[in-house]
């Protein structure tokens, strides 16, 4: 993509990478992306990760600003552990299908239909969910955290059901999930999948949690992201298929260019489904503009986030040493 922009009419195109360059500098920035953002957006950030990994990383410097590159809940996190920092994101309606099945009031109101369950929360939901919640969990420390729960404590689980089905299978808990879904995840298609398999017989399939068991049972590997990309980088195999948002493909071709990545189909084959189409919104041009600008920003009011970290210090607490990974 040419990286100029005419955002002035007739005035003359500017360099995007460049202008992003001199903003982090004057704005002692740091920029933060996903796996699953644009390759670009991965070539000139800081850090790119997963979402409380790169949380906890800018936390640890000395930025003024965080600028992430990733979806509001993510941003959520770095103001959250962050107090002190501006935290920006280049579009705010980038938000998560996840965030979006659990509205704080509707989950407050299952909490208290079950006051003798603990509720463990996965990270993929809003800071007034989490705010809600007893521990917060990523999908690489979610069952470590389960073992360290007495068996006889009845525990629910939200947002993700399909990561919550997976933890009961492995745990032998039989959690109380709440219905929602990941809209990337569930596309994938297991007659296209199969294709694949059958295709390049020695290929392991690599599958994000979030997939449906359908996709999991199909699986050589289940783990988060940056489990998914060290296990891709250490398969003897030639050939890899991944069932996860395809951008992270980025960040393996750059460390293994000798191998092939090949993302899980959708269920035409060839859809472009399996896109983030939240993570999509965020582009060159609005980095650049929220650096330029400060806005949109992202605030969580005070009594929210005291509330919501919280768990989320519950959770770093029973896995350290940290385990990354959403």
């Amino acid at each position: 993509m040419d990286a100029r922009l005419n955002l002035f009419g007739s005035a003359p195109a500017i360099d995007l990478k460049a202008e992003i360059a001199r903003l982090r500098k004057a704005r002692n920035a740091v920029i933060l992306a996903h796996f699953y953002q644009e390759p670009e957006l991965q070539d000139l950030a800081d850090f790119v990760g997963d979402s409380l990994d790169l949380s906890r990383k800018a936390a640890a410097t000395d930025a003024d600003v965080i600028a992430f590159c990733g979806v509001r809940f993510m941003a959520e996190v770095a103001k959250i552990l962050s107090p002190d920092k501006t935290v920006v994101l280049p579009d705010m309606k980038a938000g998560c299908s996840l965030e979006d099945s659990c509205p704080p009031d509707q989950f407050g109101a299952f909490r208290a239909a079950h006051p003798d369950h603990l509720s463990l929360t996965y990270i993929n939901c809003s800071a007034a969910v989490k705010a809600h919640s007893d521990i917060i969990v990523t999908s690489s420390s979610a069952e470590r955290i389960i073992a360290q729960i007495p068996p006889e404590q009845k525990i629910l689980f939200a947002p993700d059901k399909h990561l919550g089905a997976w933890l009961n299978r492995r745990t032998g808990r039989d959690m109380l999930l709440w219905d929602g879904t990941c809209i990337v995840h569930e596309k994938f298609s297991v007659t296209e999948l199969l294709k694949l398999k059958a295709q390049y017989p020695d290929a392991p399939v690599l599958a994000h949690p979030e997939c449906p068991a359908a996709i999991l049972d199909l699986a050589d590997y289940i783990g988060a992201t940056s489990g998914i990309l060290a296990t891709a980088l250490a398969s003897p195999a030639e050939t890899v298929l991944v069932a996860t948002e395809p951008n992270i493909i980025h960040q393996m071709r750059l460390k293994a260019p000798h191998k092939n990545f090949i993302g899980a189909p959708g269920a035409d084959g060839n859809c472009g489904c399996n896109m983030c189409p939240y993570m999509q919104l965020n582009t060159l041009e609005k980095l650049y503009l929220c650096l330029r600008d400060l806005t949109p920003v992202i605030e969580v009011p005070q009594a929210i986030r005291v509330r919501a970290k919280l768990p989320l210090d519950r959770m770093l607490a029973m896995t350290a040493p940290p385990v990354t990974g959403d």
